[in-house]
């Protein structure tokens, strides 16, 4: 594979502030890049799952789970918002309640999609897109403090090498990867990167969607008040909020979400 690089230094001299772009052959593309949509129907565990930490039975204890379908995830509550990561996925998913009838508690992921649904007795449900319907899950042990992930300058640029060679290949032509974001930030940073190029690659590997990407030609990361994602004129921005936490970054179903909207018909 013939690819090309440039590398662009940006302007704040700060350690995750830098740029490159690679460019590559487009393969053959076929999964497609819907991710954890969301069924309406539920089932309930019917052992009771207690909150260890404490207090209400509509908060699922930290730790290890595994669904009825044979996925496992780990659930993290050592800070402000709740976090779930699914084995073997990069994605940590920051969950938010909402109020459900019966009691029932469901958490949903920063673009409204249902994650959990907890009842009052501590029954816990997962929806994933294998099981949109729901599957009831138990408690399997301890589980990892779902940190976001710093890396150095040089590993930093290593990973933005592999991530835009992905997007290289499979969308076939030179896209830019700009970040501009000081030391603070760097987690987020790390993690809005590899979300975005995930998100990017799904929508690449959908033969309904893919012509979204057609204007894509530039990623660029930043740092701000509040974290958002758009999508505009080829350029897809991504904002970070350090003060918002592991929260201050858009999660890959919100970047979906902005190529979507940008290329639905106008009324």
């Amino acid at each position: 594979m013939n690819l090309k690089a440039r590398v662009r230094t940006a302007l704040r001299p700060l350690p995750a502030a830098m740029a490159i772009a690679i460019a590559g052959a487009s393969p053959s593309l076929a999964s497609d890049f819907s991710i954890q949509d969301r069924g309406n129907a539920q089932a309930e565990q019917s052992q009771a799952l207690r909150n260890r930490g404490g207090g209400s039975t509509a908060l699922p204890a930290p730790g290890r789970y595994v669904s009825d379908s044979g996925e496992a995830f780990t659930l993290d509550r050592s800070g402000q918002r709740p976090l779930l990561r699914f084995d073997r996925r990069d994605e940590t998913w920051v969950l938010r309640p909402t109020a459900a009838p019966r009691g029932d508690v469901i958490y949903r992921n920063d673009a409204g999609q249902q994650i959990l649904r907890v009842t009052p007795g501590g029954g816990i449900t997962v929806y994933t897109t294998r099981t949109p319907g729901g599957s009831p899950v138990s408690f399997a042990g301890e589980g990892s403090t779902l940190a976001p992930p710093t890396l150095g300058p040089a590993q930093l640029f290593h990973l933005m090498t592999r991530r835009s060679a992905m997007l290289s290949s499979a969308l076939g032509r030179l896209i830019e990867i700009n970040i501009e974001t000081g030391q603070d930030a760097e987690g987020l940073t790390v993690e809005a990167l590899i979300l975005a190029t995930d998100a990017v690659m799904r929508i690449a590997r959908s033969p309904t969607s893919r012509s979204t990407l057609s204007q894509l030609r530039r990623i660029v990361i930043v740092e701000g008040g509040r974290s958002s994602v758009s999508y505009s004129r080829g350029d897809l921005r991504i904002v970070v909020a350090p003060d918002q936490g592991v929260a201050g970054r858009p999660s890959s179903a919100r970047v979906i979400r902005a190529f979507l909207v940008q290329d639905a018909p106008r009324r």
